[in-house]
């Protein structure tokens, strides 16, 4: 038989039980279109953390202390960064200017009749802002009751904050301040010395008067504030003498004596960062991965089964079709073309439902949506596979069917 026989009669034969076939087909469908999403939204969210990252100011070298071996983002800073270490730092070779970050204890802001909770409320210094794109606004001056926003920051509300609006911070110990918006800063964050891995809400207040965190310096023996991170701009040309020499300075520091047992500091780059996050995405994109795999294994199972039970219900066809001159090839190829068609059918379908699940999950968790187009023929290339895979065997029983035998079953 020449391929085009052989193809129709393997639809023809598929077509005789669509039940049986919709359903070995869905199981397939099931498999892949689960893989299509996890492989989808793992690289949307690569694309969209590690873009983000990496789209931060190259020239900047974050300080913080986390704990040892998380092999993840820095999520549990301490404080142990004094005021004594930020005014080392801007002597250190290289060091353009030293940007300090605090966390302010708030427990909600409100903004006319409207109160949020928990929000990123981030206490820093006017030098943060410098270069940074204002979309309204200014800078806050050191001192003052003045707040800059974000522009994900300004439509946290009911009504959106503007330039000159009033905001009602409350402390986490009941104490209350009116604030004033004095800005509103480019959201992107690339221009900011803030590490950030996702784009937030951002609240970014002066240090001087409403961050009071404070330690004693063990190089000094006074009490001074100390902060979550600190960011080094360095000059560009010589980014990586100035990160040694600031991991050079940290070895002898005030966060080293300060920083508990299990944590340890780190001065890296964005590349550093964009790097260690890719690889955490990695990881646990190949681990849910691995489990939508099972799925497809089902199908897998599906295929054969549906296969064999083909073979016994058509012995006697397979008896006519030798006893007429049929070869053990051409039945083998028959049921090998009727397998690879149900997984190429599940694939195709399998391909846009894997990618509207991802669509709907990026949707969800407000990140775009990056689809790996290696993927898609590899999913559909895993079609055909597991299809040939699966019909292997049982085309190999048909194919040693004795056709007298065959022919004397009813």
């Amino acid at each position: 038989m020449d391929f085009r026989e052989t193809l129709s009669i393997a639809v023809r034969s598929l077509r005789s039980h669509r039940l049986r076939s919709a359903l070995t087909v869905l199981g397939v469908v099931v498999g892949i279109a689960a893989v299509v999403t996890f492989v989808t939204v793992g690289a949307s969210l690569r694309a969209d953390i590690v873009g983000e990252v990496e789209g931060s100011s190259a020239n900047n070298i974050y300080l913080l202390s986390t704990p040892a071996d998380d092999g993840g983002p820095p999520d549990a800073p301490r404080p142990v960064f004094t005021e004594h270490d930020v005014s080392q730092l801007r002597e250190v070779d290289g060091a353009v200017r030293v940007v300090p970050q605090g966390s302010l204890p708030v427990s909600a802001l409100t903004y006319g009749n409207d109160t949020v909770g928990r929000q990123q409320v981030t206490a820093t210094t006017p030098a943060a802002f410098e270069g940074a794109t204002f979309l309204a606004g200014r800078a806050f001056e050191s001192g003052a009751r003045e707040v800059v926003v974000n522009e994900r920051a300004r439509t946290a509300f009911d009504r959106n904050l503007s330039v000159g609006d009033e905001l009602r911070v409350t402390r986490r110990d009941g104490d209350a301040t009116n604030v004033t918006v004095v800005g509103v800063v480019n959201s992107t964050g690339t221009e900011l010395p803030f590490q950030s891995f996702v784009s937030q809400s951002r609240f970014y207040f002066p240090t001087e008067p409403f961050y009071d965190t404070v330690v004693e310096s063990p190089a000094l023996g006074v009490n001074q504030r100390v902060y979550l991170q600190v960011t080094v701009v360095a000059d560009p040309g010589g980014l990586t003498a100035t990160q040694a020499a600031v991991r050079e300075y940290l070895e002898g520091s005030d966060a080293a004596a300060l920083q508990p047992s299990g944590y340890d500091l780190s001065a890296r780059t964005s590349g550093d960062i964009a790097d260690s996050l890719e690889d955490l995405v990695n990881r646990l994109t190949r681990f849910v991965t691995g489990l939508a795999v099972l799925s497809l294994l089902v199908g897998a199972i599906g295929i054969a089964n549906i296969m064999l039970v083909s073979v016994t219900e058509r012995t006697r066809e397979i008896g006519i079709m030798k006893a007429v001159g049929g070869r053990n090839r051409d039945v083998l190829v028959l049921f090998l073309t009727e397998a690879t068609l149900l997984g190429a059918v599940g694939a195709l379908v399998a391909v846009p439902v894997g990618l509207a699940g991802a669509w709907v999950a990026t949707g969800y968790a407000d990140i775009g949506l990056t689809v790996p187009l290696g993927w898609v023929a590899v999913a559909i290339a895993v079609g055909l596979l597991v299809g040939a895979l699966s019909g292997l065997y049982p085309a190999w029983r048909a194919a040693r069917v004795d056709p007298i035998d065959a022919l004397r079953r009813e």
